[in-house]
């Protein structure tokens, strides 16, 4: 019989403190039962001798101290977990809100999951397709890695997002796809714009969304990307699919743990956010990867906005830390009315040269991308110096490249977020724009392969 208590000392925002309480563990679930009768929970945020202070998932609005019953369940949060999961939507606490019948889980899983053995993690080696030509051709995903999407306010994350999750696969390989998409502090429009877009497109029928709108509770938030890793982690590891979580917004969960550590009156760290931040985003982006003798895995693509497109702010600073590189978007070529805008140049995957060559990708999938970053990085310079000396300035060479670089954002960056091209049509696409360049400028390039595909594009 579980032991109820009626000592309610505090509530203050989203936290409640609980005295002369015995034999309880940190992150067990609570049961909260208003004077209404309402049942309310929440869990185990710290213990203090005989003093328990609760986490409430539905806020505390309404509660009375007096009457308010508090009942301890002896578990930490549980999602039930089955492969029926795949097509449905939930809400950040694993609740279905498709109005399809319940999930029968085959089993309950706790949503904080175990880390995964440094030992047993397969390095990451298998090349991801998404569609997207300066994902793939430039920055190129790899099964099992993690590599978060920095965006900004008002730039079209979603979009891309979608994108991602509509075209992604994994060339040659006939294991099952799978994409769980995690949704944190969004709007209604939002969450309506993805639902519309992956059911008239048919990627419902290999996803499983979780969804936290703008107007649910803050600390529904902390909890819905661990709901999201722990089906993730079900599907990859125990029914061997290869699953890509797509999160966004980080920026929304940061700002939920703030407003937690505040009402904690936690010393706060940079920028008000609490110090353990770094430790808090480990703990969701080290859930991706692959674990030795099985065959599934898990890709993750964290988007986050950046506030004031400051790549310094703590939340960029410090997921730069743990994953393995960053795909960025510019406002500036956003303006410009480039789709996706995402600038190459400051955007890298540190695990991209594991996932291409031959057998992978393509044989001169390395050199070209060295070359495209080189001629893109020296056709913007030459851009630039055009605007303050004029192009009379420019060296024949120098002409070449700031061509180069204006017909990649046009036809290589500015794809639309339809257009879903075959790591073919990319490599292919990226030999027709190396033509205006001079071939002795072409450095960076075996001749073997200038012979073989330029040839082709002549």
């Amino acid at each position: 019989m579980l032991k109820e208590y009626k000592s309610v000392q505090e509530v203050v925002g989203p936290l409640m403190i609980v005295e002369g309480v015995e034999g309880i563990k940190y992150e067990e679930l609570v049961e909260i039962q208003t004077q209404t009768g309402e049942k309310r929970r929440g869990r185990v945020l710290e213990i203090d001798g005989d003093r328990a202070m609760i986490q409430l998932f539905e806020g505390s609005a309404g509660i009375n101290l007096k009457d308010t019953t508090v009942r301890f369940l002896g578990k930490p949060l549980e999602l039930g977990v089955s492969e029926d999961m795949i097509g449905r939507i939930f809400d950040g606490l694993g609740n279905p809100i498709d109005k399809g019948p319940k999930i029968i889980p085959e089993k309950r899983v706790d949503i904080n999951g175990s880390p995964i053995n440094p030992v047993s993690r397969d390095y990451p080696s298998e090349f991801i397709q998404t569609g997207i030509s300066t994902i793939d051709g430039l920055n190129t995903l790899v099964r099992g890695q993690k590599l978060p999407i920095f965006s900004g306010s008002g730039l079209p994350h979603n979009n891309v997002a979608a994108q991602i999750a509509r075209q992604a696969k994994v060339l040659g390989d006939d294991a099952k796809f799978a994409v769980v998409f995690g949704a944190m502090g969004i709007t209604f429009e939002e969450a309506q714009f993805f639902i519309d877009d992956f059911t008239k497109t048919g990627a419902i029928d290999r996803a499983v969304l979780f969804i936290n709108l703008a107007n649910d509770p803050a600390i529904e938030r902390i909890s819905t990307p661990r709901m999201a890793l722990t089906c993730a982690e079900y599907l990859a590891f125990e029914k061997g699919m290869h699953v890509l979580v797509i999160l966004t917004d980080l920026t929304n969960y940061a700002e939920a743990l703030r407003e937690v550590s505040a009402a904690r009156k936690e010393v706060p760290g940079r920028r008000g956010y609490p110090g353990y931040l770094y430790t808090d985003l480990s703990q969701i982006y080290e859930r991706a990867g692959k674990i030795k003798g099985k065959p599934g895995s898990i890709t993750q693509i964290p988007i986050l906005t950046m506030p004031e497109d400051d790549i310094t702010h703590p939340i960029p600073d410090l997921t730069g830390y743990i994953t393995e590189g960053q795909i960025i978007l510019s406002r500036e070529l956003y303006k410009s009315g480039i789709q996706p805008p995402i600038f190459v140049i400051p955007s890298l995957s540190r695990l991209k040269d594991k996932g291409i060559g031959k057998g992978k990708t393509r044989e001169d999938h390395a050199d070209t991308m060295n070359q495209i970053y080189a001629g893109y990085a020296s056709g913007r310079e030459a851009r630039e110096l055009a605007v303050i000396l004029g192009d009379s300035a420019l060296s024949d060479a120098d002409k070449a490249f700031a061509k180069f670089a204006e017909n990649f954002d046009k036809e290589y960056v500015n794809q639309g977020y339809e257009t879903n091209r075959s790591i073919v049509e990319t490599l292919d696409l990226g030999w027709k724009l190396l033509k205006v360049i001079p071939r002795t400028e072409l450095k960076r390039i075996r001749t073997e392969y200038i012979d073989k595909y330029l040839a082709d594009k002549d």
